[in-house]
């Protein structure tokens, strides 16, 4: 398991860690912890997947954390996001990156351990799901988590991920029932994953970057999951 600490002040990331440490290791986990010292560090350093469990400082430098979370939700919606703040103001805006918790400086020792634990639990449940897809050419394996939104096009449905979009043959309404929760419909031909939606207009919403229609049927349970995907 991948640990993330982010924090421009070191004496704070180093005692971060002193708690983490020994907690993961009585919980019997697997892991590595990575220090970064700024927001440009962490986004520099998450070309080949971002941690699993993020503790990230709002208060830094040239970009903060909330500016970070952002650009880092665009290729890691998985990752078990914790702010670490000394104002409570920013929960809030915390919602529309999916924060999971907040730790309020100065640490306190049991509460870190607690928010350790349920993030541990977490990452867990969103380890990697995969959707068997059946082409002429075989048989492929879709990772759901990097999956933005299905659309129906007739008798196909595409699955667009942010490098690739993949089509096979089969029915939205077949697949709906095959997904995790967390794929909701906005539209009679479109399955968004609620990971990669960060705002829900009237007509509309934001997912992955692109807008994608919301039809009148469809608006008010997305809403209600989106709510409820915010609220952690």
């Amino acid at each position: 398991m991948r640990i993330g600490i982010c924090d421009d002040e070191r004496e704070l990331r180093l005692a971060l860690k002193k708690v983490i440490e020994p907690q993961l290791q009585l919980m019997g986990a697997a892991y590595e912890i990575e220090e970064y010292a700024s927001g440009e560090e962490l986004l520099g350093g998450i070309s080949g997947g971002g941690p699993e469990i993020l503790f990230l400082d709002i208060e830094m430098g040239t970009l903060n954390g909330m500016e970070a979370a952002r650009a880092l939700r665009r290729t890691c919606p998985d990752t078990v996001l914790i702010f670490v703040t000394a104002y409570p103001d920013f929960v809030f805006q915390g919602y529309e990156v999916h924060a999971f918790h907040y730790l309020l400086k100065p640490y306190r020792e049991e509460k870190i351990k607690e928010v350790l634990r349920l993030a541990v639990e977490a990452a867990g449940a969103r380890r990697e799901q995969y959707y068997l897809v059946e082409q002429k050419s075989g048989s492929y394996r879709l990772p759901l988590g990097q999956v933005r939104y299905f659309r129906s096009e007739r008798r196909k449905t595409e699955a667009h991920l942010a490098e690739e979009t993949l089509e096979f043959y089969g029915k939205l309404s077949d697949l709906e029932a095959e997904l995790p929760d967390y794929f909701v419909r906005s539209h009679n031909r479109y399955l968004v994953n609620l990971n990669y939606v960060t705002r829900l207009e009237g007509t509309f919403c934001i997912c992955g970057g692109e807008e994608i229609p919301v039809s009148r049927a469809c608006r008010q349970e997305l809403a209600t999951a989106f709510a409820r995907s915010m609220l952690g």
